[in-house]
């Protein structure tokens, strides 16, 4: 919070969208407020004050009921609080309170045009306030359209009652239908879409988790069938070996020696299963973080292709890339992000020319004092690529984006195969991607 935004832009969506909501309905009290007490504000003189303060009184109250009501009610709507049934019947009763209260002075008032031009205020913002705050503490769309349809034509019939014309008294209540609906049919809809971002995040988080889950029973799948045949055939050998050597027979020996070379060969398996799960394979990670990405909304641009590069540089840059996109996922609030890998040439010494891959992911909605910068994956990042001579630096750029890139250095041979450099980018990208159809194209992040 060190600079303007900070607080926003640490956020999440789901987060913003209830600040956003929680202080609309809170600034509707102040509208209120300003809208309605303005004519009285304006007439304080020719009302006088035993009359003018009563007014604004009453508006204040009603606005401060308005604003405790919304928050309370948004709290309910998601699952914080009971539901704030009394303080629903209050607003109800002090809205058509106030409104009958404004009907009888408009009709009857001693103070004549002025308390009528002072109380207009009163009557077109108050009950449609009231119906609108009422609404968001209201779970039934039905009993929703009877509160409104309900107050309208409460309103109509005390008007008349207070002596207002017969046509006047029906136009006004369909004003007050009218007014109503709409303050109404906005806390519905702003409700509903809250709860809809606040599920649509946590669909999002368990994707992520099933993800993680289908992965480590993929993990567990294999372990059990390498382990399984083994272990199986060890478990037979033994107990013959024991057999035999209860015999005092020779071929004992011969089963035993059989059993430590499958132990031996089951730990090898198992060594190369564990390896496997623990290598990422580059290609398979840059086509999977544009589809998580795109899957979560996120403009995804993947450029270049690890094609020529060693088994061990994939395997560092494959966790590099997956460790961006979780962090992609987690922080900050992207709508684009840009991963793109090349060849550079650098030097040329007496080995050769010297060729770095660099591998570079770029997102924007990121505050321009956060980022994951510093987090314990890319700790562990930069001591996986500490061990082949790579290097890894990840910041804000100043401009709402986050860049993190990494670079490793590669044999001259490995520069000078089917792996795109700069002068020759194009190519290589185009002949790559029909190869691995993952739909990447050179642009440079």
């Amino acid at each position: 919070m060190g600079r303007p935004g900070g607080w926003w832009g640490s956020k999440s969506t789901p987060d913003k969208v209830e600040t956003y909501t929680r202080w609309s309905f809170h600034s509707f009290a102040l509208v209120e407020f300003m809208a309605a007490g303005s004519p009285v504000i304006g007439r304080f003189g020719h009302l006088g004050p035993r009359l003018a303060a009563p007014l604004l009184l009453v508006i204040a109250v009603h606005c401060a009921l308005c604003a405790v009501t919304a928050s309370r009610a948004l709290d309910w709507a998601r699952g914080q609080r009971e539901q704030p049934l009394p303080l629903l019947w209050a607003l109800g009763v002090v809205s058509a309170v106030v409104t009958v209260t404004a009907v009888a002075a408009a009709e009857h008032g001693l103070a004549g045009r002025d308390v009528t031009e002072a109380v207009t205020g009163i009557l077109i913002l108050v009950p449609p306030f009231g119906a609108g705050i009422v609404a968001l503490g209201v779970r039934s769309r039905l009993r929703v359209f009877g509160w409104v349809v309900g107050f309208a034509v409460g309103t109509g019939l005390v008007s008349l009652s207070f002596g207002m014309s017969a046509p006047n008294a029906p136009l006004f209540a369909v004003v007050m239908l009218v007014s109503s609906g709409i303050m109404a049919f906005t806390s519905v809809i702003s409700v509903w879409l809250l709860n809809t971002v606040y599920e649509l995040d946590e669909a999002r988080e368990t994707r992520t988790r099933l993800a993680v889950a289908e992965e480590r029973l993929r993990f567990g799948r294999d372990l059990h069938d390498v382990m399984g045949r083994n272990l199986a055939v060890i478990a037979l050998k033994s107990e013959l070996a024991v057999q035999l050597a209860q015999r005092e027979r020779p071929e004992a020996v011969a089963q035993m020696v059989e059993v430590q070379r499958l132990a031996h060969e089951a730990q090898r398996e198992v060594r190369e299963v564990v390896r496997g799960y623990r290598e990422a394979d580059l290609g398979s990670e840059l086509a999977g973080a544009k589809s998580v990405l795109e899957a979560a909304g996120i403009d995804c641009t993947v450029t270049g292709s690890p094609t020529g590069l060693p088994a061990q540089v994939q395997s560092a840059l494959g966790w590099v890339v997956r460790e961006a996109v979780t962090n992609v996922l987690r922080h900050g609030d992207a709508q684009r992000c840009a991963v793109g890998i090349r060849a550079l040439k650098g030097q040329t010494s007496l080995k050769g020319q010297t060729v770095r891959t660099v591998l570079t992911v770029e997102n924007d909605g990121v505050p321009e004092n956060g980022g994951p910068g510093r987090g314990a994956g890319l700790v562990g990042l930069r001591e996986r690529l500490a061990e082949i001579g790579g290097t890894l630096r990840a910041g804000p750029t100043g401009d709402g984006r986050f860049l993190l890139t990494a670079e490793v250095p590669l044999p001259s041979a490995a520069g000078s195969g089917t792996f795109p450099s700069e002068e020759s980018a194009a190519p290589a990208v185009s002949t790559a991607s029909t190869a691995s159809r993952t739909n990447v194209s050179e642009v440079t992040p």
